[in-house]
């Protein structure tokens, strides 16, 4: 009898070994498939994304003040969002000519979810100015020092920056006490009117200064000696 249940055992035992092989070979294959379907989900943002980006215009090509802002669906490129309010953000200067490639290898990255920070980056945006373009990253959380040395270090890479490229962090609290606080509405609304009172005023001075001058002649030619040489007055009598 014993010989026999242990025999039944054993039976059981191999039974179970191979459910359990089963069950870890149908998770391989479900975490396989997950994981394709993942790149799969990639590869299709890239291509869509790129359908639209084709027909944009590079920020090399701009000119004068402009800026381009690419930032996750519901973020505002705002330093008060609530995505944005504890973060902040790399900037890196370039100098002209390199704003476009720079700008495609960071979105194409940022796409590719090469950074592997999971969902703290909110957004970028490359500002061209006249002397020099500025790229920049927006991530949530500022104080996560290990986050944000990986994106440096990404960064770094995928832009294949020299080793000696300057790259500066920048909290969005530290931006927004920068900026200062906007003025009160009341002076805002205040300033035009101030102006316009005091127009009729000023008007009335400058005509009186002209009189003055035009009846004084050595006042006059005091004028004419004292403004640009590409002037040109005529002193009549």
């Amino acid at each position: 009898m014993n010989n026999k249940f242990d025999a039944l055992k054993d039976d059981d035992s191999g039974d179970h070994d191979q459910n359990e092989e089963n069950s870890t070979q149908k998770d391989g294959e479900k975490e396989k498939m997950e994981r394709d379907r993942s790149q799969s989900s990639s590869k299709r943002k890239v291509e869509q994304f790129w359908r639209f980006y084709s027909h944009m215009v590079r920020p090399g090509d701009l000119t004068g003040h402009s800026d381009f802002h690419l930032f996750k669906e519901g973020i505002k490129p705002m330093w008060e969002d609530d995505a944005n309010k504890n973060g902040g953000k790399w900037i890196i200067r370039l100098r002209k000519g390199l704003a476009s490639r720079c700008w495609e290898n960071l979105i194409l990255a940022m796409l590719g979810e090469q950074f592997m920070v999971g969902e703290e980056i909110c957004g970028a945006v490359v500002s061209v100015r006249f002397q020099e373009d500025i790229i920049s990253i927006w991530n949530k959380t500022a104080s996560d020092q290990a986050t944000t040395a990986r994106i440096r270090d990404t960064l770094r890479r995928v832009l294949n920056l020299p080793p000696n490229t300057i790259m500066e962090y920048k909290t969005h609290t530290d931006s927004i006490k920068k900026a200062g606080p906007e003025p009160p509405a009341a002076t805002r609304l205040l300033q035009p009117v101030i102006v316009r009172s005091l127009l009729p005023t000023l008007i009335a001075l400058c005509f009186s200064l002209y009189q003055t001058l035009w009846k004084n002649s050595a006042g006059f030619s005091w004028l004419c000696y004292s403004v640009p040489p590409h002037f040109h007055f005529t002193n009549k009598p």
